[in-house]
């Protein structure tokens, strides 16, 4: 999923949400497009993972923004604290 990369439309059209939504995602951390200005936008196959994740956790779990970002956060240090486990075994 990686080697993707989406426009701000593309991203728009694949999460049900209108540009507004996706630059309060930006701001709030959740995901980090490449580019300088929105024209020039590109978000990878994980900023489009953790952009429908964090409106899943919206929609199911009633979080505001923050919350969902803050959930993004402990989803992917569980993430790699398993990685690490792994390692060890």
């Amino acid at each position: 999923v990686e080697t993707c990369y989406l426009g701000l439309n593309e991203l728009c059209h694949r999460c049900a949400v209108h540009a507004e939504m996706v630059l309060r995602f930006i701001e709030e951390g959740i995901v980090h497009p490449t580019g300088r200005t929105p024209s020039e936008w590109r978000f990878s196959g994980a900023d489009l993972m953790r952009m429908q994740t964090a409106l899943r956790l919206q929609r199911d779990l009633d979080l505001n923004l923050a919350g969902a970002a803050l959930a993004l956060d402990l989803i992917d240090e569980i993430h790699n604290l398993r990685q690490r486990l792994r390692q060890f075994e």
